[in-house]
């Protein structure tokens, strides 16, 4: 067998997934993220390591712009073949990353005037990194495939799609390599969603692969087993209200921003909260609340029954969606408590950053994180507990509550990768680590050679390996 893989982001980082699979004279890339964390952000301008005229076709495990924010650059650069994936990770996209595109361009405006107010330079060229145009190129090229149905990606490589349970659309990907009578499977495993999560259906689980991808992003931590989101959530929501100042939170539009919103119902219905106005302040995650409003095949039992019973987590009383920056302005003209869920997630763009710079330092406000936070992100120097922090170009007293739900992650911990992988009925050729900090990483392939006999491995960036 010749087949070639090489890790060319998210090997021993979190973000800038992307995966290089040469075989039978094709060159497949799985996932095609934006690097986020601060100090890599510098690779997203690097020229990628081959020439990606030369890739036949991208495969999306799903649409958080880790794993395909990278996508319109890619097509900037000569990129004309197909991506594939979901019906709904291809909806998805396209918001993220016209989403993206904007900011780019937004960011870039914004530092023009800045540098220019302030006599500096960037440590990149004051040019987007890519353009709508750059994103509407490569949204041309979604192509969408049902789940558990193979599709040909090139001669001899078959793909099939397996539901994640991460989030709505994502995928684990099987490719099946054919050579000389011979063939091998090659497992993706995207991120791996949770069990008896809201709203979607459990991770999808194999029988047998010869190489595994995994992620390890919390395979060094256990999540609360006795957490109750909705008692934590709650407690924030009415310590706040009685202080006199509002809840920020920052989110992820995919996923998170509609999970936080199906808590708040329930509160709501149940009475243990007071009724208050929720903003989702975030043109992106409306857009995807749509996407989700209409794949209700993706849903799980206790989703659906919501649902029958006109009880939509995405339509209740005092939920306001606000599109404009007019109407984000004005919830700062507001008396009393609101709930504000605005991205991005680590707070690194958009309109929390305006959130936060009006509220951070009120010590009758809370933010409330419910994600993630990656390495030297804005915040993860938040949650960190940093004194002060600097928000679009001026430093600010941190003064409000922090407070962080883990319960919301849409990650595996590592007893849930573990389950994830123990359904393997044989040990696969090799096991590679990936998408994971490296101390994570590191602590989750101790835990897998303490707990198997397989051959476990860490990527650095840009290894190649041989797949035999």
């Amino acid at each position: 067998m010749k087949i070639k893989l090489a890790f060319l982001g998210a090997a021993q980082n979190v973000t800038g997934s992307k995966y290089l699979i040469e075989a039978n004279g094709s060159r497949l890339l799985v996932d095609c993220g934006l690097y986020q964390e601060r100090e890599y952000r510098n690779r997203n301008w690097e020229p990628f390591p081959v020439s990606p005229d030369s890739i036949d076709a991208v495969l999306l495990t799903h649409a958080h712009l880790d794993h395909c924010g990278y996508l319109p650059k890619l097509f900037h650069d000569g990129f004309k073949g197909e991506i594939y994936c979901t019906a709904a990770t291809s909806e998805i996209a396209e918001i993220v990353l016209l989403d993206s595109a904007h900011i780019q361009e937004e960011d870039v405006e914004f530092k023009r005037n800045r540098h220019q107010r302030e006599g500096r330079k960037g440590p990149h060229p004051l040019i987007p990194l890519y353009t709508q145009d750059d994103a509407k190129g490569c949204i041309s090229l979604l192509t969408s495939v049902d789940y558990d149905k193979p599709v040909n990606v090139g001669k001899g490589i078959e793909a099939s799609f397996h539901d994640a349970g991460h989030i709505l659309g994502s995928s684990m990907i099987r490719l099946r390599v054919t050579q000389d009578g011979e063939s091998r499977t090659i497992l993706f495993s995207g991120d791996v969603g949770r069990w008896n999560k809201p709203i979607l259906l459990d991770p999808t689980l194999f029988e047998n692969a010869d190489y595994v991808l995994v992620e390890s992003t919390y395979g060094d931590r256990l999540h609360p087993d006795n957490e109750d989101i909705s008692k934590l959530l709650a407690d924030v929501i009415n310590t706040t209200h009685r202080a006199g100042g509002n809840i920020c939170i920052p989110s992820f539009a995919v996923e998170r921003a509609q999970e936080v919103l199906y808590h708040l119902n329930k509160l709501l219905i149940a009475n243990r909260i007071p009724h208050l106005m929720v903003f989702i302040d975030s043109p992106m995650a409306i857009n995807v609340t749509r996407v989700f409003q209409k794949h209700t095949e993706l849903y799980d039992e206790e989703m659906m029954a919501l649902m029958r019973r006109d009880e939509s987590p995405f339509d209740f009383p005092g939920l306001k969606m606000t599109k404009t920056v007019n109407e984000s302005k004005a919830i700062n003209h507001i008396k009393g408590t609101v709930i504000i869920i605005a991205g991005s997630g680590m707070c690194t763009a958009g309109r929390i950053k305006h959130h936060l710079v009006q509220n951070i330092s009120r010590p009758e406000s809370t933010v409330l994180f419910v994600g993630y936070q990656a390495r030297d992100t804005l915040g993860r120097h938040i949650l960190d507990g940093a004194k002060d922090v600097r928000i679009l170009g001026q430093r600010h007293r941190v003064r409000a509550k922090i407070e962080a739900i883990q319960g919301f992650s849409a990650h595996a911990d590592r007893d849930e990768l573990f389950k994830w992988l123990s359904a393997l009925k044989n040990p696969p050729r090799q096991l590679f680590i990936t998408h994971g900090e490296s101390d994570a990483a590191e602590r989750f392939a101790t835990f897998m050679r303490e707990k198997t006999d397989w051959h476990v491995s860490i990527p650095n960036y840009c290894d190649e390996v041989n797949l035999v």
